[in-house]
């Protein structure tokens, strides 16, 4: 028999009633998983039709199938499947549904493209409202919310509840569903069909959850109601890694467990098999400043090894410059680049990280596709002011820019497929307001010619009144200011090199061919350092972890303002952290984009271990 420890042990052999396990990073929660379910089966003779093991995605179930199917040696009837594949199955026995039902995600966007563009709202970043109001829409869904008291993050409340209904509408007309409606329609139907639920209480009469601390309210009270009235319900998670609030998690669930079911049991496993005592003694200080959590020890199973960098460079540069030559360094040792991984909080923030690596010719692979910042809606309305003060004169180009700032010059003027100034002030001759913003984009446009890139950035942004349009927008939108003037500063700092706009554009070209490389990758086998956001690492692990850019307001990120968004943020860094098995590096910088920056208040516990 594999030789368990003794939490593990506890928590394998549970038999009846509730039981929550608290699995820290690398302390073997799909060990104690797969074998509880074995020992279910082979020791408490349980029906392995009977026994529902319910994981967040797709991967994992099938990871955790496979691992219990070779611990078993045969096949066996265990149900093993994601939230969403589970629910749809009672919908299906109930309603005779079949999997063409469900909206699938690129339907989702065209839906509400269309339910945009009817209503003319204009949005200067479509993709990226798209993708809040996708979020929302999933938030409101997943946490049971009532539109009456719900204040939108993406735009007027009006606007958010008119484009909801409308979209609701839009699926019931096509009879479809979007895998939210799964959790709303089950959720729905246990509550009215009571020999329904019966039926599935008969049926799954041991229910073990993964990643609990990832449950949505929704979530949790339909695996309530099919737990009872038995509630052989087995919970593994760590309240310390959930770092899925935007997608509707609420760790408050986890916290409130032993409350809402008074007899169930406890049981932490507090070795980690991962990583060096160095590493989890450093992320112990730093989530323990947290307040809402379980409070827990855990120590690691190896002996003493390196201590945990902590590093402050003087810009981004010089951070970037030494994470590359100590890969190189490394590598000639005979480290695998593979065994690497830079971690960073969003996905812009790669940017100058994949510049140097490029520059010091060390294969990389994004974890997940980052985005080319050139391609980022603001990059594109800098770039085309340019391309028209170089002498485009699309009217596709012209569109974009006409109107940011807000100049009130109408589509009707561009009857043609290319557009002439002189054209134009014939048209408005009348309307001398009109005339003189015309005019005037003609003359900008005409000394923007002859600048470099870095100064004509400069300009656009101060004297052509871009600052002044992104000001309005941030407002309209509910953004922070800094979010969208952030890429204005990054662009601008990746102009400040080139003396020329062919030099810049080159580098453009360069750079996002190698980032289109990396993505059609993706479906090979990834070579090189990965390079992840905090939230795609979630789960793996690595030989070393750079932690870059540990700075107020990247970490914790600058929207985070709230107590419960701040300790979300450290959860998020304390999972970073614990990626690494033997090497970890916490860097952090003075100056970020030419401003001061000061080092994240999240690495003031280990203030001792600071390198300069």
């Amino acid at each position: 028999m594999t030789e368990w420890n003794e939490a593990q042990k506890q928590a394998i052999t549970h038999k009846d009633g509730p039981m929550m396990v608290l699995a820290g990073p690398g302390s073997g929660k799909t060990t104690v998983i797969t074998e509880r379910t074995k020992y279910l089966v082979e020791h408490c003779e349980v029906n392995p039709s009977n026994i529902l093991v319910i994981t967040f995605t797709k991967a994992a179930a099938a990871e955790m199938k496979e691992r219990f199917m070779k611990l078993a040696g045969r096949s066996l009837p265990v149900s093993f499947g994601t939230f969403h594949a589970v629910f749809f199955t009672i919908l299906k026995h109930a309603y005779r549904l079949q999997a063409g039902c469900i909206l699938p995600e690129h339907k989702k966007y065209g839906l509400l493209r269309e339910i945009i563009t009817d209503r003319d709202l204009e949005t200067g970043d479509e993709p990226d409202f798209l993708r809040s109001l996708i979020s929302e829409i999933s938030l409101v869904k997943g946490q049971l919310l009532s539109m009456e008291y719900y204040h939108s993050q993406s735009c007027a409340d009006s606007i958010f509840q008119l484009i909801y209904q409308e979209y609701n509408k839009k699926l019931q007309r096509n009879q479809w569903m979007d895998f939210d409606d799964i959790l709303v329609y089950t959720y729905q139907l246990l509550k009215e069909r009571k020999d329904l639920l019966a039926a599935w209480q008969n049926k799954y009469q041991y229910i073990l959850v993964d990643e609990f601390q990832d449950i949505s309210p929704i979530q949790y009270e339909i695996i309530k109601m099919l737990a009872a009235p038995k509630n052989n319900l087995f919970i593994v998670g760590d309240d310390d890694q959930s770092i899925y609030r935007f997608r509707g998690a609420k760790p408050e669930i986890m916290l409130g467990f032993p409350r809402d079911y008074k007899d169930s049991k406890k049981i932490q496993l507090d070795i980690n098999y991962r990583s060096s005592p160095e590493i989890v003694d450093a992320a112990q200080k730093v989530i323990k400043a947290n307040k809402k959590r379980f409070a827990k020890e855990i120590r690691s199973c190896k002996g003493a090894q390196v201590p945990v960098e902590l590093r402050t460079f003087k810009d981004q540069q010089e951070e970037c410059i030494y994470v590359a030559k100590k890969l190189r360094e490394e590598y000639e040792k005979g480290c695998p680049f593979e065994e690497n991984a830079i971690l960073v909080r969003t996905n812009l923030g790669a940017r100058t990280m994949i510049g140097k690596l490029m520059e010091y010719n060390i294969p990389f692979a994004v974890k997940d596709g980052i985005p080319s910042l050139f391609e980022h809606w603001i990059a594109r309305d800098i770039i085309d002011y340019i391309r028209m003060a170089l002498g485009d004169r699309r009217r596709g180009t012209f569109l974009r820019i006409m109107n940011r700032p807000k100049r009130y010059i109408s589509r009707e003027y561009l009857d043609q497929p290319e557009i002439s100034f002189q054209e134009l002030k014939e048209k408005t001759k009348d309307k001398e307001w009109l005339y003189d913003y015309i005019e005037e984009l003609e003359e900008d446009l005409r000394l923007l010619k002859d600048m470099t890139p870095f100064l004509a950035i400069t300009y656009i942004r101060k004297s052509v009144g871009y600052n002044a349009y992104l000001a309005e927008y941030a407002r309209i939108r509910k953004l922070k200011e800094e979010e969208l003037t952030d890429v204005l500063e990054e662009l601008q700092e990746t102009a400040r090199a080139y003396d020329t706009y062919e030099e810049w554009f080159e580098f453009m070209r360069s750079y996002t061919e190698e980032l289109k490389a990396q993505s059609d990758q993706k479906n090979q086998e990834k070579q090189g350092v990965i390079i992840s956001t905090l939230h795609s690492a979630k789960g793996l692990e690595y030989e070393r972890v750079f932690l870059i850019d540990v700075n107020e307001g990247v970490i914790p990120y600058k929207k985070a303002v709230k107590t419960e968004e701040l300790e979300e943020e450290r959860r998020m860094f304390y999972v970073g952290m614990t990626r690494a098995k033997k090497y970890l590096h916490v860097f952090s910088v003075e100056k970020m984009y030419n401003k001061d920056s000061s080092v994240s208040d999240f690495i003031r516990p280990l203030e001792g271990k600071r390198r300069k």
